[in-house]
């Protein structure tokens, strides 16, 4: 996109700023000069921040300026690599070297970053004038002009991107309305004279073939015997205008009587003086005519002309052609109508505007309009029906599909029995809530036996927003006439009585704001309001604001794999002779089909596509695959695609500058990966595209289609680079982050033709070769190797001693790693270190200097514990078990920066030094510790009562005879952790300890823990009020059954509990008895159990439990078929019948 290289530019010269400031402060050593040289640096990009900031989308179009904005980003790159090197410099061995003779001394580091600095200014100076001698941006907001005029163009801005994608998007909603010859033959309602402009979006289309093409059809020369053509000359002359059209109905007339044109009446109209024109003219005017306005620049020009064209009523029409899309709208007036009738590229296209409601009444039966009556009966006519059954058959409904349907209609069913009069459904575009809703609305509409509401209407919301125009809309499909015949002048104010005296059913798709609801609900929502609304969008916060709640909405998720690829095949299955498509199990076709993401509107495209192609289907789902983005969005096979892409284009272009670069940050990680979130953020701060440690973005999985958008959109900005399959040798292969694929071939002659000069990144997936480390790779930042095999501590060592300027190291996962090497003392600007899950067990003493690290995780693994043993069949529950943590070195205190710490093992011989030296990290927000005793518990709580920003802590307890721990770690009170959100105690024994129920913020907890049948943990637990997620892993002290019951009770009485508890996960490794009572966990919606092979969760009283929210319940384990059928018949009487899903345990 034209503007992403301003929004990479601006967050890559912040980053530089913030850098060089930080240097001139911190760097004292720095030569006078260089200090000097710096500070003109910072004054330059803090201009160019300016001019950056006023670099709209337009401008950015500019291939000058484009090519500006891109050394100016590659500058600050350098800046910011250049400085970073000065702060890594060791100043004691430069002062040592000074010390000796001139003639021997070896040029110093220091001097080499002075001379670079140097060199750098002198660009920076460069890169400035040129803006100026090109005068490409300047504050004043003025365009981008070069001395040559190099750009003689203004390309298409925003306003007009906008406009143009919603011609789009409304052509492809109501396909063939946007022909012009129909729209000519439709005879509009009264014969009042039509007006349509005919729009060049981008400047460069041209309109003239389109209209011709129309103008000259024999069906509009036999609706027309009047037809004339104008191009307006300036100064505007009424009368020689009004003399060529009369030569023209004339000759036009003629022509199509296939009579010879009458020379002497031609001579007549080119001598007639003026009085005798006019007359004739007005004449002429009482035949139905057509004229076409060619060359209209202004309003000023249409009104001249419109006062010489009298209003007889007779049907004419009026053509203007214009390169003004303001121009083209308010000749036609509101409401208006835009369409696209050609599109020549992505910006330019050839538009047409119309008012609304010109297509004639005939042509309206064929839209969305419904009209019911008391009766239930469809009052509307055959096109209706038959457009109905095409809304509901273009998404075949895959299962999910169906128990989707079922979740909305309960969310309609509530919604009327309490009064509730909206309700949100929202989803990303293209994901079906449109589609989805549909089914519903019409399902609902021509049932027979539904007495729920008696009239409908279904709004798409047009833009700019006009709440007069939507009001027109819905009264037009809530009355059976038309409501102008029925002399209403004042819409909002009959909707307004309709939807409060009426149950009606109104759906409004296409909200993008919530002030457009503001004004809805304003004018149209009364208190006493007997219908139900139906709000479709595309953001979350729209949804909530329009529900006021959050019962009251529905979100519409993208389709599994399995469904996406059901939904595929069902679709392909419609075509004749589609059959070896429909059963291909062709990696390449799955591949494809998981490129769409589980957008139901792409996948039912792509079908479309290659259904037809029953011999070709496969080449050309390679070819689809290869170049998939771009066909999407440039062949003509996919225009129903165009409202998906230009909601991404205006998505992504609105997104904030400081975004986008994280945004296409996710393109590293592979297709359908899940992605930690903390590895994603650390990653995004090493990176500089994060200035702080908040964790306030959280990505689990990048969608497919997404993942493919992305990549498209940042080729051109040599970001992110793969290594996959087979490559070719080649000399493009360069940029800042490079992805080395499991399926790459570890072809080491292509990996050496790379410029790794300007890599900051390294991220390998699969196996590891010696050769993938460079000493170019002089600026790289992150070396992520999680999971990577064969890597060694000999091949560590050595990209070590290579790397210096690393800020973020992972080697999780990695078990042939059994310690730190002594060159990873050198890695001075170290920030991330993730070594979990690998066979370290001591940190060296060397991580003391390391004084910029802010985040350690560390720790192994160990088998899991007769209390865990539930999880050894869960690899992605590994996080349950008992974690070997590592010691860590005398003068970890030294670590000041250190955020977030773990695990540490406190259980050794020095574990209460080391417990009294973490009391002073007093700046952790996150802490793990492992080993905790009875010998050294009162020093852990005396370490943990000091942390006052402490949000996340895991703590793992070592009690070899089962006693309480922990119990009176806040008494008597003191200090609580008054900010700490998630707690995970591990190894309890009969009691929760009660301190728990007093941490305010508390809102997750995973408790490991064995049971006493005379203890209930309710007590504790069922007080926690802000408590969201609750995970528990329970063993029974006794032999036999073990009795969960999360039922409080106060003198005898079953009281509330568990008020905010969404996510409930039981594990076991014996038998367990659940039960809940009527008022636990009433806002509860999934509902987990895990277990092993002969063991079991038995719950009771499921049919009561949050009886308006429970959505699933998951059995993880081995489950008789007793228990089996006994859950099923509770599920099956709770009031939201919840799917009970089935997993059985895998081998290990």
């Amino acid at each position: 996109m034209a503007d992403l290289a301003v929004s990479l530019a601006k967050s890559v010269v912040e980053g530089a700023v913030t850098k060089t400031l930080a240097a001139i402060e911190e760097e004292a050593t720095l030569r006078q000069s260089t200090q000097n040289d710096l500070a003109f640096i910072t004054g330059e990009f803090q201009m160019m921040q300016s001019f950056l900031n006023v670099a709209d989308e337009e401008r950015a179009r500019n291939n000058v300026v484009r090519t500006w904005v891109r050394q100016v980003r590659d500058l600050a790159y350098n800046v910011e690599d250049c400085i970073e090197y000065v702060i890594h410099l060791d100043k004691a061995s430069d002062c040592h070297c000074r010390c000796l003779p001139g003639f021997i001394r070896p040029e110093l580091p220091l001097d080499k970053a002075v001379a670079e600095i140097k060199l750098l200014k002198g660009r920076v100076e460069e890169v400035s004038l040129r803006n100026m001698r090109y005068n490409l941006i300047s504050d004043s907001g003025s365009k981008p002009v070069t001395q040559q005029q190099l750009v003689p163009g203004a390309s298409v801005g925003a306003t007009t991107f906008d406009m143009l994608v919603k011609a789009r998007d409304t052509t492809k909603m109501q396909r063939g309305l946007g022909d012009l010859t129909k729209l000519l033959i439709t005879k509009k309602p009264g014969g009042d004279l039509g007006v349509i402009s005919v729009w060049a979006a981008g400047g460069n289309a041209d309109t003239t073939p389109i209209i011709r093409e129309a103008y000259g059809k024999p069906e509009i020369c036999d609706s027309f015997r009047c037809r004339g053509w104008a191009k307006l000359s300036h100064p505007f002359n009424p009368h020689e205008f009004q003399r060529s059209l009369l030569i023209q109905f004339h000759t036009n007339s003629c022509l199509q009587k296939k009579s010879g044109v009458d020379v002497g009446t031609l001579k007549r109209l080119e001598v007639a003086a003026e009085g005798e024109l006019i007359e004739e003219f007005m004449e002429q005017m009482k035949e139905r005519y057509l004229i076409i306005l060619e060359n209209v620049s202004s309003m000023v020009e249409w009104d001249t002309v419109r006062a010489y064209l009298p209003e007889e009523k007779n049907h004419s029409w009026v053509i203007i052609s214009t390169q003004q899309s303001e121009v083209a709208r308010l000749c036609v007036g509101d409401p208006w109508q835009v369409f696209e009738l050609k599109q020549s590229s992505a910006e330019h296209s050839v538009c047409v505007f119309f008012r609304e409601g010109s297509q004639g009444d005939g042509d309206k039966s064929k839209q969305t309009t419904m009209v019911m009556a008391n009766n239930n009966e469809a009052s509307s006519s055959m096109g209706v029906q038959n457009n109905t059954d095409m809304c509901i058959g273009r998404f075949p409904l895959v299962k999910v599909r169906d128990s989707q349907m079922k979740d909305l209609r309960g969310y309609l069913a509530r919604a009327c029995v309490n009064g509730v009069p909206v309700i949100s459904v929202w989803g990303i575009a293209g994901v079906g809530k449109s589609a989805l809703v549909r089914n519903l609305y019409y399902d609902i509409m021509y049932d027979s036996s539904n007495r729920i509401f008696t009239m409908y209407s279904w709004v798409d919301v047009s833009h700019p927003f006009n709440l007069r125009n939507l009001a027109w809309s819905l009264l037009s499909q809530l009355q059976s006439d038309s409501p102008q015949q029925n002399g209403i002048s004042n819409p909002i104010q009959e909707c307004h009585e309709l939807l409060e005296k009426h149950r009606c059913l109104v759906i409004i798709d296409g909200l993008q704001s919530t002030e457009e609801w503001d004004l809805i609900r304003h004018y149209l929502v009364s208190t006493h309001c007997r219908s139900i609304i139906v709000v479709i969008t595309t953001e979350a916060s729209i949804a909530i604001h329009c529900a006021n709640r959050e019962e009251a909405m529905y979100n519409v998720k993208s389709l599994e794999d399995d469904e996406a690829r059901d939904l595929f095949k069902k679709k392909v299955g419609t075509f004749p002779d589609s059959s070896a498509l429909r059963d291909s199990k062709d990696p390449e076709l799955r591949k494809l089909i998981s490129m769409c993401g589980g957008l139901p509107k792409v996948i039912v495209a792509v079908a479309n596509f290659l259904a037809p192609m029953t011999v070709s289907w496969m080449k050309t789902a390679m070819n689809l695959s290869d170049r998939f983005m771009h066909d999407l969005e440039t062949k003509p096979e996919f225009d129903n695609l165009r409202g998906l892409f230009g909601w991404m284009h205006s998505y992504f272009r609105t997104c904030p500058d400081y975004l986008k670069p994280c945004i296409l940050y996710l393109s590293i990680f592979p297709q359908g990966q899940s992605i930690r979130r903390r590895r994603l953020v650390r990653r995004w701060i090493a990176e500089g595209y994060s200035r702080d440690t908040s964790n306030r973005t959280v990505m689990c999985q990048i969608n497919g289609f997404f993942r493919e958008y992305i990549i498209s959109r940042q080729k051109d900005e040599d970001l992110v680079f793969e290594l996959e399959g087979r490559c070719i040798l080649t000399s493009q292969r360069t940029g800042r982050h490079l992805v080395i694929k499991d399926s790459w071939d570890r072809d080491k002659i292509v990996f050496s033709s790379i410029d790794f000069s300007r890599l900051r990144s390294l991220t390998v997936f699969g196996q590891w070769k010696p050769f993938f480390i460079s000493d170019t790779m002089r600026v790289l930042r992150v070396l992520d190797l999680e999971n990577a095999t064969g890597v060694t501590y000999k091949y560590l060592e050595q990209m070590l001693k290579l790397l210096p300027r690393l800020k973020l190291l992972s080697l999780r996962g990695i078990r042939e790693i059994c310690h730190l090497p002594s060159s990873f003392a050198a890695l001075r600007q170290l920030e991330t270190l993730d070594v979990r899950d690998t066979s370290i067990v001591t940190l060296p003493p060397s991580i003391t200097k390391l004084t910029k690290l802010q985040y350690i995780r560390a720790g192994t693994a160990k088998e899991p514990s007769v209390a865990c043993a539930h999880l050894s069949w869960l690899p992605c529950c590994r996080r349950a078990c008992p974690v070997g943590g590592v010691q860590v070195p005398a003068g970890i205190e030294e670590l000041t920066s250190l955020h977030t710490l773990g695990a540490v093992n406190v259980g050794f011989s020095g574990g209460n030094t080391i417990l009294k030296e973490l009391k002073k990290l007093t700046q952790l927000h996150k802490l793990e510790v492992t080993g905790v005793n009875k010998k050294n518990s009162k020093e852990f709580c005396s370490t943990i009562s000091d942390h006052v920003h402490l949000e996340s802590l895991s703590v793992w307890l070592c009690m070899g005879n089962n006693e309480p721990c922990l119990n009176d770690m806040f008494w008597p009170l003191q200090k609580h952790l008054e900010k700490l959100q998630s707690l995970k105690l591990y190894g309890l024994a009969k009691v929760v300890p009660p301190w728990i129920k007093d941490l305010p913020k508390l809102t997750k907890l995973h408790v490991n823990m064995a049971i006493s049948k005379n203890v209930n943990i309710s007590e504790v637990l069922g007080e926690i009020k802000g408590l969201c997620i609750l995970r528990l892993d329970i063993r029974p002290l006794e032999d036999g059954d073990g009795d969960l019951n999360f039922c409080v009770k106060v003198n005898g009485v079953e009281q509330r509990s568990y008020l905010n508890v969404r996510i409930l996960e039981i594990a076991c490794n014996s038998e367990l008895n659940v039960s809940f009572g009527s008022l636990a966990m009433e806002n509860l919606e999934l509902l987990t159990a895990k277990c092993c092979t002969g063991s079991a969760v038995k719950f009771a009283e499921l049919k009561s439990l949050s009886k308006g929210k429970l959505k699933e319940v998951w059995y993880l384990g081995s489950l008789d078929n007793k228990v089996k059928v006994d859950m099923e018949n509770q599920l099956n009487q709770h009031p939201k019948t919840p799917a009970l899903k089935l997993e059985e345990p895998c081998s290990s």
